[in-house]
């Protein structure tokens, strides 16, 4: 199961690791494997979220989502994303843009690929900020029969029954990072590229909405969707990496400017959380830990935050990775604390119940 789940994770490893020595030698086969690292510490909240989403595919889809999906993430996202927001930021031809991002530079020496994307990190975690937002605040404001924080979750649902709270709060969150985090003459960008995540996120998630079917199997399970319903997940799943990645692909700006290097060292570890969310899927991993979701939905919304204060203060990537971690791990040692609990239950009940049988028999 984990050869065959993996198993493409570890050929893209070897294939990158192998380009990345032909690239850059000794230099940039270490620097590729710390960002992989960076990459897998940063989204391993990212698995979690959306092996939620995958599981509600089928085979088929799934399978897209560890090749195609992976074409996408590693060449749209990690390599070709960067140039595009260079071209529009500097407004410059999508040629000349390539060769700045080949000429490299320094994130302070105005005028270089490094700079340039540096300096449009407010409209890029404006962006993802919000769309991450409106995830965590859907989450956290729906009614659910499981809670983790129960002091907490329970209260913030029965405040959801508002309708449209989400919009509300993460409207209010992206005025007022407009007015207090945007640096001098970018109060606009931050307040336009926030309003295109929160309508992107409405658009997609009600795209998954409207064409999700009705109803549930004989085992009370939600159908397999398939077909344009499959497609529109599909591309939820995209937005949802996007949005993930953007702290990810700006933050190695501090390691490394060059574009090739980012894209290798990025893509290896995007491979791993990809394998990652399908092998939870199949493997019930979120059915077996009833908390992990929980705790990465929190990671999220700790996540969005900090990608917006990233508008104004430097944040280091180790920190939002181990705070991603952290939720992660809390929720986890809660769930293994609830199986046992609910496994020394089991076990008194059937310990009793014959006791009680003969009893009844005995009378």
């Amino acid at each position: 199961m984990v050869l065959k789940t993996f198993g493409g994770s570890f050929a893209i490893t070897a294939i990158g690791l192998l380009l990345a020595f032909w690239y850059g030698g000794t230099v940039g086969l270490a620097v590729v494997a710390v960002l992989a690292v960076l990459e897998i510490s940063l989204s391993f909240d990212n698995a979690v979220v959306n092996a939620g989403v995958l599981g509600r595919l089928n085979r088929k889809w799934q399978r897209l989502f560890l090749t195609v999906g992976i074409l996408v993430a590693v060449v749209g996202m990690r390599l070709l994303f960067p140039v595009v927001v260079v071209c529009l930021t500097a407004r410059l031809s999508p040629a000349a843009a390539f060769h700045l991002a080949m000429a490299g530079g320094d994130i302070h020496t105005p005028g270089t690929y490094a700079f340039v994307l540096h300096e449009a990190h407010p409209a890029i975690a404006a962006f993802g900020g919000v769309f991450l937002l409106m995830l965590f605040l859907n989450y956290i404001f729906e009614e659910r029969e499981l809670t983790w924080l129960s002091w907490l979750e329970r209260p913030l649902a029965r405040i959801g029954r508002l309708k449209q709270l989400p919009v509300v709060v993460a409207a209010g969150a992206l005025l007022l990072t407009a007015d207090f985090l945007a640096p001098a003459g970018k109060p606009v960008s931050v307040l336009v590229s926030g309003a295109l995540g929160l309508i992107t996120y409405l658009l997609v998630s009600g795209l998954s909405e409207l064409f999700e079917p009705a109803g549930e199997d004989s085992g009370s399970r939600p159908v397999a969707v398939a077909g344009k319903a499959a497609f529109v997940l599909f591309l939820y799943l995209e937005v949802m990496d996007a949005s993930f990645s953007f702290d990810g692909v700006v933050g190695a700006f501090a390691i490394t400017s060059d574009p090739v290097v980012i894209a290798i060292g990025l893509g290896i570890g995007a491979a791993y959380i990809r394998a990652l969310t399908v092998f939870l899927v199949r493997n019930g991993t979120l059915n077996e830990y009833a908390y992990l979701e929980h705790g990465a939905q929190w990671a999220i919304g700790a996540l969005a935050v900090l990608l917006l204060c990233t508008i104004r203060y430097e944040v280091p990537e180790v920190v939002t990775g181990l705070v991603g971690i952290g939720f992660i791990g809390t929720a986890l040692l809660s769930s293994v604390i609830r199986n046992r609990r609910l496994s020394r239950t089991r076990s008194s009940t059937a310990e009793i119940g014959p006791g009680r049988a003969r009893l009844t028999s005995a009378h």
